[in-house]
């Protein structure tokens, strides 16, 4: 990694065009890189490693005037600096939860909002977490038999056991299951 001569930082410092422009030119690949390795290719809201090591770069040429060496080496300068500003993209990216698209839809979009997805993804973990409560064959026939919609029969060829056993461990599941919910509900209750 080629670091800028502490000279040719000092001289920047003070104002020398040729010196700043060595130092720019410098310490853009070393931001590139430590922007590629925060962002990715296309980071936080579509803004590249590129813009942000531009941002990084117009900033520590802002700064240069400001700079002092004392105890602190020129690149953690930039590095600071630099980590700032993926922050800021970070951060602008999580502000904007706008999505692009090509032509404005005439009609409403008919999937559901953000409320009853978010009940729904917490029933579902609920759930999961109360089935993981349950003995692996019990869940796999609650699973076999209500999520996939799978007959009794069916269930007992996958699992190796007749169709009354299925519909008595579906049962006996259904009563456990149950049991763990009101136990569930009565501690948050509490």
């Amino acid at each position: 990694m080629d670091t800028p001569d502490p000279d040719v930082v000092r001289r920047a410092v003070a104002g020398d065009p040729v010196a700043v422009t060595q130092v720019l030119t410098q310490i853009r690949p070393i931001v590139v890189r430590y922007s590629l390795a925060r962002l990715g290719h296309v980071g936080a809201g579509g803004a590249t490693a590129e813009d942000v090591a531009q941002e990084v770069c117009l900033a520590v040429l802002r700064a240069l005037p400001r700079f002092s060496e004392q105890g602190r080496p020129f690149l953690a300068f930039v590095y600071g600096i630099a980590a700032r500003k993926v922050a800021d993209a970070c951060r602008a990216a999580s502000r904007d939860r706008t999505e692009s698209v090509a032509d404005v839809p005439d009609t409403a979009d008919p999937t559901p909002g953000p409320e009853p997805q978010a009940l729904a993804a917490d029933l579902g973990a609920r759930l999961a977490g109360l089935l993981a409560q349950l003995p692996a064959t019990h869940r796999e026939i609650l699973v076999l038999r209500l999520a996939v919609g799978m007959t009794a029969d069916e269930v007992g060829t996958v699992l190796g056991m007749t169709g009354g056993a299925v519909r008595l461990a579906q049962h006996r599941a259904l009563t456990r299951l149950r049991a763990l919910a009101d136990d569930t509900l009565a501690t948050v209750i509490r």
